[in-house]
């Protein structure tokens, strides 16, 4: 395995001693990628104002000319793919299958954005009750104005395009700020749409660091969507409290399987090992630990062991997924397993000596108490944790207990009798016979419960978090039983006190 010759991400000073360039490597084997700007505060402010003058024409078109217009945007991604994807690869040192897939995702959730925003968001008609039929009540969600996206390092393309599109569809301009270590995926997505309208930025890209994400919360923007870290989704809302600045957040953290005593082992095996494995766990709609009912848990323990043996971390093209993307994430693992083996828990597939930065072998833990660091932080690497409950009860309780509501998914035969279990769970998915496949799914909306549930992305939910409500209430003729005036008739009142005990005071 290669070792990175390089810091993941170096920052070079210009005179002024203030970091101008960034200058990002491939983890897998520490060659430059790409050197990339550090944005100032002022360079963020100009960026927001051509947004805003740009939002006002990408406003105006209206729904089935913003759609051509991303459909247009669609096709010609689909087009370069093979440029977005060898980027994405050189930045994260994915598998070439694995940045295929992403990109796929990324763009099937630009499509059906596309296609179904009119259906969302255009104005509607609504009822009424008998005291207001003679008004005219409709409802319609009109854009926010401009909309700042910070993109994660995990999935750079499928994750905020999640927000980019869906911000997009509904009217609204994007500055998409990209991830430090990922910036040459969101240089290439902005300069894909200028291709299309170059006089029109309705989608800009912004370069920097730490310091640059907070100028862009500080700019004023009418909503920020945000992917990433704990640590990260607390400074971003404190630094958009300042300026009132709604947020829209999907922190990191993996999901949870429940394997019933009536599943099919071997595909619930299956799952839970793509799931804490794939993308070298970076997947927030991975898998982070199973519950496995008691009858069954040592049988699928064994298909587990057996599955996670096969897997290989590398740079080549066969092996099973790539390195650690950032280089602190290491040793957040290192921390979680070994706080987990000391706690008591056991290493049936590998364990610390797993760990050969930047890539980390495959770990399946079990016995891990409740209280562990590795069940109660942020899931990110390939580390599963498997652990036994007496019953279906036992394993909501445990779930609910930890609170990182994010995604459940349940392997029974039972799909029927399911659906009363998933609502005991405190969390914003569930998934029956399949682990992070919901994920692919654009009409789904996700979001999670507590702190993980600030907001959606994708589906009708993700599409009308970037708008604003707008209900309108037209006169259309003169009421029979006129109760909106101080010169009411008498009898008007004794009418509508005798329709309103037979309409609710009956038996």
């Amino acid at each position: 395995m290669a070792e990175t010759a390089q810091p993941r991400l170096a920052a070079h000073t210009g005179g002024s001693g203030r970091p101008n360039v960034l200058t990002s490597y491939d983890p897998r084997t520490g060659e430059i990628v790409g050197n990339y700007a550090v944005m100032s505060a002022g360079e963020i402010n100009r960026t927001v104002r051509a947004a805003r003058s740009a939002e006002k024409w990408w406003a105006e078109l209206g729904f089935n000319a913003r759609k051509r217009w991303l459909l247009d945007w669609k096709r010609s991604i689909a087009r370069r793919a093979g440029e977005l994807v060898e980027i994405l690869c050189e930045e994260t040192g994915k598998p070439q299958a694995d940045a295929v897939i992403e990109v796929m995702l990324a763009v099937e959730n630009l499509d059906w954005a596309a296609r179904n925003a009119a259906r969302v968001l255009d104005r509607r008609k609504l009822g009424s009750t008998w005291l207001t039929r003679n008004q005219h009540a409709s409802v319609g969600y009109l854009p926010l104005g401009v909309v700042g996206v910070l993109g994660p390092w995990n999935n750079p393309v499928f994750t905020p395009m999640g927000s980019i599109a869906y911000a997009m569809a509904a009217g609204n301009a994007v500055v998409f700020k990209p991830d430090e270590l990922t910036t040459g995926v969101g240089v290439w997505l902005a300069d894909s749409w200028n291709k299309l309208a170059p006089n029109q930025p309705v989608l800009q890209v912004v370069t920097g660091d730490h310091a640059t994400t907070a100028a862009l919360c500080r700019a004023k923007v009418d909503k920020i969507a945000y992917a990433g870290s704990d640590a990260g989704a607390r400074e971003v809302i404190t630094l958009c409290a300042q300026t009132l600045t709604p947020v829209v957040v999907e922190r990191n953290g993996k999901g949870t399987m429940v394997v019933h005593v009536d599943a099919k082992l071997d595909e619930a095996a299956e799952a839970a090992v793509f799931g804490a494995m794939a993308n070298a766990g970076q997947n927030s709609t991975g898998i982070q630990r199973a519950y496995v009912a008691n009858s069954v848990y040592d049988r699928f323990l064994e298909l587990v062991i057996e599955q996670a043996r096969r897997l290989r971390p590398g740079a080549d093209k066969r092996a099973s997924y790539g390195p650690m993307i950032l280089e602190s994430q290491v040793d957040v693992v290192r921390k979680q397993v070994r706080d987990a083996l000391a706690r008591g828990g056991r290493a049936v597939v590998g364990g610390l000596d797993s760990i050969r930065d930047p890539y980390i072998e495959p770990i399946v833990l079990t016995e891990v108490p409740e209280e562990s660091v590795a069940i109660t932080g942020e899931g990110i690497g390939p580390l599963l944790i498997v652990n036994r409950v007496a019953n279906m009860d036992e394993a909501a309780q445990r779930i609910n207990a930890v609170g990182n509501g994010v995604a459940v998914s349940v392997f029974t035969r039972d799909v029927h009798g399911i659906e009363s279990f998933a609502e005991q769970l405190r969390v914003g998915v569930v998934t029956i016979n399949s682990s992070t496949t919901y994920a692919g799914i654009p009409a789904l909306p996700f979001g999670g419960v507590g702190e993980y549930g600030q907001g959606h992305h994708h589906g009708d939910q993700g599409l009308r978090e970037f708008s604003r409500t707008l209900a309108i209430a037209r006169k259309r003729y003169r009421a029979a039983v006129n109760l909106s005036t101080f010169d009411r008739h008498p009898r008007h009142l004794r009418t509508a006190k005798a329709i309103f005990r037979m309409r609710h005071g009956g038996v």
